[in-house]
């Protein structure tokens, strides 16, 4: 662990805020590895006069960063890029420490920032705009996009690097500043991510107070930066309860917000599915992560014909699942992030039992130092269960059949949440019905591939109490920047639009 940390510029005891400086002037916080219990590396987080000076540094760069021309910005970006190339292993190796997620998905999650990099090194160069037709003669209307400001990233703990270089690495190529605020439960990688960029800019010429970070609670951190009239947009990724005052706090001052919220995914299982390939994509997705994805499969739908069949594959699968630590490369399946995580579990089960569900395997909290492990459990449950309207946040995955398709596509809408959802089916119009506007209600809707694993290329979000907000990819660049409509008049007369004439006497404007 040590030469990991090391190479990687952590010590003992780190500083939690950056704006072109290394400080933390309020408490400490020590983090320890859900892996085995022990500590890793201290933080010292923000104290109130930190977040000031942080926000005010910010700005400052973001006015200089705006001046900037749009591939000039992307170089830096391409740069650090490259940067989390030379570092993936170690950097991946500290994302598992830090979340207990093996080692495969740590450096997946390094892969992506990589991606998302690349990507927006390409959209650098293509910021476009619109030439728009005048309905007025000798008149040019025109739309184009401007730097917005200082973007607020609020990340959780499940994707401590990724979601942030989704927002990071576009706001950047868009002229904006970022302020990330981490989850307290994973500040290391944010610092060691934070160095990665400071040292790029300071290569690039870059003021590295445009990649800032603030590691502190609430009250310090985020409150205030959805209070702060000068952050124009907040994105924040957690609970739908922390989203929902996150809206209403920023909406409240006319802000803007991304929200990625909560997911309740589901994946139907039709008969005429591969049922080899549904039930591996299932099972990827109800314990990969250790079932702590937004996009995790939470339910299954299954045709009434094959579910004996379905049933039977995943529960040989969960028989086999290796368990245990996340960077032995043999294992499938590491810890929950904390104790509590277990105990959520815990209690969702309960829930089920008490509704009438049937626990066909697992569920059983593992005796491994840490106390962080558990077995993923697979249960029957029914649609109208109180507890399947809610996103459990862990490895608890519910098997529910149904009858004709319709019902199918009424139990998938059937939640408060919208985020992923999945099809498996050889039947071309239950695909395509699946897909239309009549089928899922997602943000995201798949056929024969799973609910969780999204590429970086595709919009990224969910609707309904998913939150609304889109990430990554497609033209979500656009949420970065502000839209400016122009109109040029290059004649020598003042007509109105929509043919309106102003007065009546000698000289007035007609159209």
């Amino acid at each position: 662990m040590q030469p990991v940390l090391e190479k990687l510029g952590l010590t003992e005891v780190n500083e939690g805020v950056f704006d072109g400086e290394w400080r933390g002037g309020a408490a400490k916080i020590d983090k320890i590895s859900p892996i085995d219990g022990r500590r890793i590396a201290s933080v010292r987080t923000a104290s109130d006069d930190d977040y000031n000076k942080a926000i005010a540094r910010a700005q400052e760069a973001f006015l200089k960063w705006r001046t900037t021309p749009g591939p000039v910005r992307g170089d830096t970006v391409r740069r650090l890029g490259n940067a989390l190339r030379d570092l993936k292993h170690e950097l991946g190796q500290l994302v598992t420490l830090e979340t207990g997620k093996i080692i495969a998905e740590g450096e997946g999650e390094v892969q992506e920032m990589i991606d998302i990099c690349d990507f927006a090194v390409g959209q650098s160069r293509m910021l476009y705009g619109l030439t728009i037709q005048s309905e007025r003669p000798s008149h040019r209307l025109m739309e184009q996009w401007h730097p917005l400001g200082v973007i607020a990233v609020i990340s959780a703990f499940n994707f401590p690097v990724a979601v942030w270089s989704w927002n990071a690495a576009l706001a950047a190529v868009c002229g904006d500043a970022t302020v990330w605020k981490p989850s307290e439960k994973t500040p290391l990688t944010a610092i060691a991510v934070t160095k990665i960029c400071e040292r790029v800019c300071r290569e690039t010429g870059a003021d590295p107070a445009i990649f800032s970070l603030l590691i502190g609670d609430r009250k310090t951190v985020g409150q205030k930066l959805a209070d702060d009239p000068r952050i124009p947009l907040v994105s924040a990724t957690g609970s739908v309860n922390m989203g929902l005052h996150v809206a209403q706090t920023v909406h409240g001052r006319l802000g803007k917000t991304i929200m990625e919220l909560g997911g309740n995914n589901a994946l139907v299982v039709a008969p005429s599915a591969d049922i080899d390939m549904a039930t591996q994509s299932i099972f990827f997705g109800a314990v990969g992560t250790a079932g702590q994805r937004c996009t995790s499969t939470r339910r299954v739908i299954v045709h009434e014909s094959i579910a004996s069949k379905v049933r039977r594959k995943l529960l040989s699968a969960y028989k086999s699942l290796a368990i245990g630590n996340p960077l032995d490369r043999k294992t499938a399946m590491g810890p929950l992030i904390d104790k509590s995580a277990v105990d959520l579990v815990q209690h969702s089960i309960q829930r089920l039992k008490d509704e009438g569900g049937e626990v066909l395997y697992g569920g059983e909290r593992l005796t491994v130092p840490g106390d962080c492990y558990m077995k993923p459990c697979l249960a029957t449950a029914k649609p109208d269960f109180e507890i399947v309207e809610h996103e459990t946040f862990g490895p608890l995955l519910y098997l529910m059949t149904y009858r004709d398709f319709d019902e199918a596509i009424a139990i998938q809408n059937n939640v408060p949440q919208g985020l992923t959802s999945s099809i498996f089916t050889n039947d071309v119009r239950e695909a395509e019905k699946f897909v239309s506007s009549i089928g899922s209600d997602c943000g995201i809707a798949n056929v024969n591939t799973g609910t969780s694993g999204a590429e970086i290329g595709g919009a990224f979000g969910g609707e309904k109490n998913t939150g609304g907000g889109r990430e990554s990819g497609s033209d979500c660049w656009k949420s970065y920047m502000r839209r400016q409509t122009n109109t040029i008049n290059f004649s020598s007369e003042l007509p109105l639009a929509q043919g309106i004439q102003f007065g009546a006497g000698e000289g007035s404007s007609t159209a």
